[in-house]
């Protein structure tokens, strides 16, 4: 199995423990590019839509390209009511966009999956004049003894409430639930934040170095 579709075997799971994202951040970019009803938006692998909703409520013309057909099949059950929904299940690599141009290219932690010599060149052409790329990662808090972290609240029920999304956040770390799924596992030498399939498969680094359960 290709890397890039090791979620794609999981479509309940990962709809249910993905992390999603901070409503603050949606309202930066959509003020930002100014998404509305006129705006041509496109999704990169949205998987089962953790970064769709606000993006779909603004009533902009949404498309997204969904590599995993599990995934996709997720996506088209939860939003395939909007009328300005539109999703295609195919490789953002090979896909021929035509003469399709979009306001924003947008990608929650996928675009890190396609080559850059691809990435990059293909969204440019895909926006159009003034179009905007966002891209959006999740990322662990790794602290070291000079990491200093400080969170003030004003209440106390903003204080609890802040402490049960951190319990629920973990509960949805991908480290944990690949490793429990047995979908991957992790190696110092591959580097922090680098995660590998298991089963004789083989994954690569940021760097382009193959690692796999064989070496």
């Amino acid at each position: 199995m290709e890397f890039r579709k090791i979620f794609d075997t999981i479509p309940e799971q990962f709809d249910k423990f993905r992390p999603r994202y901070t409503p603050a951040l949606f309202e930066y970019l959509i003020h930002y590019a100014k998404i509305g009803p006129e705006k041509s938006v496109l999704e990169i692998g949205p998987g089962t839509g953790q970064a769709t909703d606000p993006i779909l409520q603004t009533k902009c013309d949404y498309h997204a390209i969904e590599l995993g057909e599990h995934l996709y099949a997720k996506m088209k059950e939860k939003y395939d009511q909007y009328p300005n929904f539109h999703i295609m299940n195919d490789d953002f690599i090979t896909h021929d966009f035509g003469q399709q141009r979009f306001d924003l290219v947008y990608s929650a932690a996928t675009i890190q999956w396609i080559p850059e010599e691809v990435a990059f060149p293909k969204t440019f052409e895909l926006l159009k004049p003034g179009g905007v790329l966002a891209m959006m990662l999740t990322r662990s808090d790794y602290k070291t003894p000079n990491d200093i972290y400080g969170t003030c609240f004003q209440k106390k029920d903003e204080l609890d409430a802040y402490l049960q999304r951190i319990e629920e956040a973990k509960k949805r770390d991908h480290r944990k639930l690949g490793k429990e799924l047995g979908l991957f596992a992790f190696r110092d030498e591959a580097g922090r934040e680098r995660y590998l399939p298991v089963n004789g498969q083989r994954g690569a680094n940021g760097d382009g170095h193959l690692y796999g359960d064989s070496q």
